[in-house]
């Protein structure tokens, strides 16, 4: 909690405009106790209207990654499992592809269906795969990750085929996949909220029954609990903290990997301290991420390639240390 406190405090303080960091601390203050502000309008909105918004939607966003991340590793009993396993990004994506190109003047980030759109998507390319997955008879993990590889892959052929009907889209179509947090303001913020808040709530109460569920099905059984239900309850949780995150932000990868297994690393493999570790370390994490991908460079790098220079060496470690343990 220290270290995300400090890593939002100097997000907010530090950006690619410099307003001088004691003067901004100083606002801070002078906001929290009545004092005189020492920044201009045009500075003070800087520092309320777009940094402070912007760091607590970065932390939304990986606190919901991460949470969702660590989600699901309990339930596939795998290190490598990851918030979008289950068709999230190829319906997200689908879902934004369709708004972009057949609703071009209506499809910007922060106001129009997009982001409506790409949280139906991803909550409708989970659900088609739990759907799928129980028509096929099964109810076990294995199941149910062949009909999500099955329902991604036919949504990113929808997604191809409706790109191609607009070739002038793709770069706004390929900006929105590569991840991002453009905003106006606070509106975002109470967006993502309430649906990342709830599945926080749910996934930390069903922390002690992912350790259960480690035991393997039947034990749970015998301890008196339900697999299936858990399972149910726990995917769909992950999902919808997945779903309202890329509402928000687009696709990002690998903060659901990196995060929750650093949090194992460090603090151990019960779910009732990773989940909620996760959840901290994943805003932190997202926040840092964001900070560098707005102020390395002139212009503003996507964050889903901030992520991918930080995740894709960790998962490469991952993989080769969890070689021949994999279930």
């Amino acid at each position: 909690m220290l270290v995300l406190l400090g890593v939002g405090v100097l997000a907010v303080v530090l950006g690619a405009g410099d307003l001088g960091a004691g003067r901004v601390l100083t606002e801070i203050g002078a906001q929290l106790t009545g004092g005189v502000s020492p920044l201009s309008e045009r500075e003070a909105a800087i520092v309320w209207e777009l940094r402070l918004p912007r760091v607590l939607l970065a932390g939304l966003v990986g606190a919901a990654l991460a949470g969702a991340g660590a989600a699901f590793q309990g339930v596939f009993r795998n290190p490598l499992a990851d918030p979008y396993l289950l068709g999230a990004a190829a319906g997200a994506g689908m879902a934004a592809t369709i708004v972009v190109v057949l609703l071009p003047a209506a499809s910007s980030w922060v106001v129009g269906p997009l982001p409506l759109a790409a949280f139906a998507g991803a909550l409708g390319g989970v659900g088609l795969s739990w759907v799928l997955g129980r028509s096929a008879g099964g109810s076990g993990t294995a199941t149910l990750l062949l009909a999500g590889v099955a329902v991604a892959s036919f949504l990113t052929a929808v997604q191809t085929f409706v790109q191609q009907l607009d070739t002038d889209t793709i770069e706004q179509v390929y900006t929105w996949m590569l991840g991002g947090l453009n905003l106006t303001g606070w509106r975002e913020v109470w967006l993502a909220l309430p649906y990342i808040a709830l599945a926080a709530v749910v996934l930390c109460a069903c922390a002690r029954l992912l350790d259960v569920l480690g035991l393997g099905d039947a034990e749970a059984a015998s301890l008196g609990v339900h697999a299936g239900r858990v399972r149910l309850v726990v995917l769909s949780a992950a999902s919808l903290a997945t779903a309202a995150a890329v509402a928000v932000s687009g696709l990002i990868g690998f903060v659901g990997i990196v995060v929750p297994h650093l949090v194992r690393l460090l603090a151990g493999a019960s779910y009732r301290v990773i989940l909620p570790l996760s959840l901290v370390g994943g805003a932190a994490f997202l926040i840092v991420a964001d900070h560098i991908a707005r102020t390395i460079m002139p212009g503003e790098l996507p964050l889903g390639v901030v992520t991918a220079f930080a995740g894709a060496p960790f998962f490469v470690v991952v993989l080769r240390t969890t070689r021949g343990r994999l279930p």
